[in-house]
């Protein structure tokens, strides 16, 4: 009796503490004020009620946080942290924190309705030093995905959107007043309305009706819906990009170096229609060679903050999917304006060289010009007249295209890695249907522009960077040693010597490999594993060099038509000539971290468009043989690419014959467990196209012999 009396004038001050000791001990359950009763060991009522109390007070002073309705947890300063999360395939999660070196692990219990790519506040638990780091999702501070794509699943007073990235983990509930518009098995766009919690599915909102899955056009405006890009301008940015206005006045050709009187021309792909780079040539006085560099003007049309200009920043790129091109630009822009068409004057921002016959810079000049291209070659068109020595301007080409074979192999001696991957393209029927599919090969013609581009881009950021202003950098750092460590055990079990001493023994034997590769089975997928080995290229206003292209300044120049980045340098360039002061380093930061990330989500919206071609393209061969050769090794299957299409599909290890096989991490390869029969990557199979699901842009394969 005596001690109840004794729990029951226990005072708040106590209480906090006792319960603080409760939950540290605990940090990953969460307790009602019932169950802290329990373990304290109080049973009176108004104790009970001061227990609610001195939570809620706690919570107030920001020492607990409310999990779910009357249940809480300890809220520690020196244990919440922010960062964006990154989910699996079987819904676990890590969160990536820019200040620690380590993720912190999230099991799939404590994530709520939410998706890669969303800015989250967790609670990391206490651990042992060497016990990999976990927590808990307290708040979604920013949700990422602003929509999503699914199918629709109709009942009688609701529906449901199936959502087929394997990476998000539940589907969207639509309540009964979305449901008029739509109809059972259609393809839809959702935004999110409310989120719900993890007992509850989110509740979306109709944003349009695609179609039906596995209609072309359907698919591909799925692919831009999905990763939120718009396929049209708005009316009111298409009516300002017509205002402006396309004549070019005696005033304006004044400001401007004239090279309307020299042989000019661009060099593009056949159905290109943004011609955004030219080149000039001419010998001078002196023996030695003047090269233009002639790069539209866009910095000229749309000015800082305009609306075309917002919206340019907004796009950051244009998208080039397997049947279209989302431009950046309105097209009145990018296909006419800026557009460095044949035989008409045009506006340019331009570096211009004098090289003499070894390719050396003599003299360099940036600045503003006009140009009138005096002819249009495609890529094959010019390498035509490099091979057989004739044609239209013929003697100017080969001169440039001779100039530039020197310029590459000076790159390539001061460390530059040659990574020349062939490019899948497919010839498309009027219907968007897949005729056939091709590799596109980089020649002499693709290295012509390629040279003289690079030397553009290192030139004027070397201008700049040696002033020491603010400007926008395309930087590639150096490869992980861990990860070309990997890499070099790997090369070694077919033949190849990566040395990684130092950054030139790196480059040069790298070049190596990549050269005696070419033409062997294995060649696609060491190409593919060595350019994984690499970082990924950035913008940013820190300069640490391009790694490479073994460039110590850098920077993207000739392709503002299709690139923010690019319009940027432009404006920049421009500004320091006029010897401008160096400009506010934090917005040009804030622009090219935006740009970076925007040219993932379009590298990945454009390869979605490839897997999507390629998985219609094989469909029409279901029960068909190939050969194939192994690209990928996994604990659930191999991968296998189809030789002369690179169609890649799955052969799941359930489905290999005569044995059963297990994984082989360390030695990228399966073997039998009787048999010990190893498959590994790179070895050829002949296999047989079991199933094609286009919607889901998956190929499932078995294997005929091994």
């Amino acid at each position: 009796m005596g001690r109840k009396n004794k729990k029951r004038g226990i005072n708040k001050t106590t209480l906090q503490s006792l319960i603080t000791s409760i939950l540290r001990q605990n940090p990953r359950k969460d307790f009602n004020y019932k169950q802290l009763s329990k373990q304290i060991g109080i049973g009176d009522d108004n104790t009970k009620h001061l227990i609610q109390i001195v939570l809620n007070e706690m919570e107030q002073q920001e020492l607990v946080f409310t999990v779910s309705r009357g249940k809480y947890k300890l809220k520690s300063k020196s244990t919440i942290i922010e960062g964006i999360i990154d989910i699996n395939n079987g819904g676990n999660g890590y969160v990536i924190v820019d200040e620690l070196d380590e993720d912190i692990f999230i099991h799939k219990k404590y994530i709520p309705n939410i998706v890669s790519g969303d800015k989250v506040k967790i609670s990391v638990f206490p651990s042992f030093k060497k016990m990999k780091k976990e927590g808990e999702i307290i708040e979604v501070i920013e949700y990422n995905t602003k929509q999503f794509v699914g199918v629709v699943e109709l009942a009688k007073n609701h529906a449901f959107v199936l959502l087929s990235n394997p990476k998000i983990h539940f589907d969207i509930f639509l309540p009964s007043k979305e449901i008029n518009t739509i109809k059972d098995g259609q393809l839809v766009v959702v935004t999110i309305v409310d989120w719900g919690d993890k007992k509850t599915n989110p509740t979306g909102k109709i944003k349009e009706v695609l179609g039906y899955p596995g209609e072309h056009q359907t698919e591909i405006h799925a692919i831009l819906a999905e990763y939120n890009f718009a396929s049209k301008f708005e009316k009111n940015i298409e009516d300002a990009a017509k205002h402006i206005s396309s004549k070019i006045t005696p005033n304006e050709i004044k400001k401007r170096r004239d090279f309307r009187n020299i042989t000019t021309f661009t060099i593009d792909p056949y159905d290109a229609k943004d011609f955004d780079d030219a080149l000039s040539i001419q010998q001078l006085e002196n023996g030695n060679w003047e090269i233009g560099i002639h790069i539209a003007d866009v910095s000229h049309y749309i000015k800082k903050n305009d609306i075309i200009d917002k919206e340019a920043q907004e796009r950051a790129t244009s998208i080039y999917l397997v049947d279209r091109v989302i431009p950046m630009l309105p097209e009145v822009l990018s296909n006419n304006l800026c557009s460095l068409r044949p035989h008409e004057e045009k506006l340019c921002f331009s570096a211009v060289f004098e090289l003499n016959e070894k390719a050396k810079i003599i003299n360099q000049w940036f600045g503003r010009t006009v140009i009138l291209s005096d002819h249009r070659f495609t890529y094959e068109d010019a390498q035509d007249i490099i091979i057989n020595k004739k044609g239209k301007f013929s003697e100017e080409l080969l001169k440039i295209d001779s100039l530039a074979k020197v310029l590459r192999a000076e790159r390539m001696k001061n460390g530059a890695i040659s990574f020349e991957r062939l490019e899948t393209k497919f010839k498309i029927d009027e219907e968007g249907n897949p005729i056939s599919i091709y590799f596109k090969e980089s020649k002499d013609a693709h290295k012509l522009i390629e040279e003289f581009m690079l030397l553009a881009n290192r030139k004027v950021a070397e201008y700049i960077g040696k002033q020491s202003l603010t400007f926008v950098y395309r930087i590639h750092d150096r490869p992980d040693p861990d990860k070309l460590d990997v890499l070099s055990l790997f090369l070694k079990k077919f033949g190849y010597n990566l040395q990684t001493e130092n950054k030139k023994s790196i480059a040069q034997s790298m070049n190596k490999v990549l050269k005696d590769v070419q033409g062997k089975k294995e060649a696609n997928m060491i190409e593919t594993l060595s350019i994984r080995t690499m970082a990924k290229a950035v913008y940013t206003t820190e300069n640490i060099g391009h790694y490479g292209l073994g460039f110590n300044h850098y920077t993207h120049f000739t392709s503002p038509i299709r690139r923010y980045p690019d319009v940027l340098v432009h404006r920049l360039l421009q500004h320091y000539l006029d010897n401008g002061n160096s400009v506010n380093r934090s917005e040009i930061e804030h622009l090219c971290k935006h740009s970076s990330e925007m040219e993932i989500i379009a590298s990945k919206a454009e390869r979605d468009s490839i897997k999507y071609m390629q998985t219609k393209y094989i469909s029409q061969f279901v029960g068909h043989k190939f050969d194939g050769i192994i690209s990928g090794v996994t604990d659930f299957g191999i991968f296998v690419e189809v030789k002369d299409t690179a169609c890649e599909g799955l052969i799941r290890l359930k489905d290999i014959p005569g044995d059963f096989y297990l994984y082989d991490e360390k030695n990228y390869c399966i073997y039998g467990s009787q048999t010990k029969k190893t498959l590994t990557l790179g070895d050829t199979l002949k296999i047989k196209i079991r199933k094609v699901n286009i919607e889901k842009r998956e190929i499932e394969m078995v294997i005929i012999n091994i």
